[in-house]
């Protein structure tokens, strides 16, 4: 049953605007949310917490496996995700999470720990998935496939605002070779390495605001799914 549930997938590297996207389609179409970044930065931070090695590949792979995470519905924007029992929220999208996160994404062993975790989120009336593999490997039968790009200057830019909003200070050149690494270890990795579906749509988000980049996916998700104008 499951298979017959549409599926949007979002993928691209971080600062393209995936998240601001997929939660504004998700609330749009009244459909459930994947951000499987979230996932990643979660077993970064539990195993982080536990003092584990991030290279140790097994035990990184445990915590994955036995994660105990909820996603709590609020009543607007993005749920509340309670770790082991503690919301945690600035610090699941610090730097440190976010390298540690993707450190461990490369690491097979913990990226098929946390597939089948993922496709469970697939549920009537639909699901938005948010990620780097999304239609690729976690849901290569998906709907509609679309790949967001930026440059890496807006891309550095765009997060450098979002931690000075959050009140976290960060170093412009660092976070541009944080991002490097980042890019580089994402799309370099042998397990589901951050590229674009063969079928995807892409779109260069650089120049484009916010509302230009929620239109664009609309209109491919109503022809696509055949919805009505007013969706």
């Amino acid at each position: 049953m499951s298979a017959r549930v549409p599926v949007i997938t979002v993928d691209g590297p971080s600062g393209v605007g995936k998240g601001t996207l997929c939660q504004w389609l998700a609330n749009r179409l009244g459909f459930h949310l994947l951000d499987s970044g979230a996932l990643y930065r979660l077993t970064a931070l539990a195993a982080l917490r536990r003092n584990l090695a991030l290279e140790d590949e097994s035990q990184v792979a445990a915590v994955a496996a036995g994660l105990e995470v909820e996603f709590l519905a609020v009543t607007e924007g993005a749920p509340r995700i309670v770790l082991e029992g503690e919301t945690v929220g600035d610090e699941l999208r610090s730097e440190t999470c976010g390298n540690a996160a993707s450190r461990i994404a490369a690491l097979p062993a913990v990226r098929a720990a946390l597939l089948q975790r993922q496709r469970d989120f697939r549920q009537p009336p639909g699901l938005i998935a948010d990620g780097r593999d999304m239609g690729t490997v976690v849901f290569p039968d998906a709907n509609l496939k679309l790949f967001l790009t930026a440059s890496a200057e807006e891309r550095t830019h765009r997060r450098h605002k979002q931690l000075n909003e959050q009140g976290m200070n960060a170093n412009l050149k660092n976070l541009a070779d944080e991002i490097a690494k980042r890019d580089a270890r994402d799309s370099q990795r042998a397990a589901a390495p951050l590229r674009p579906a063969a079928d995807a749509e892409t779109l260069d988000t650089t120049r484009l605001s916010i509302a230009e980049v929620c239109n664009w996916a609309l209109m491919r998700t109503r022809r696509r799914l055949g919805l009505p104008k007013n969706s």
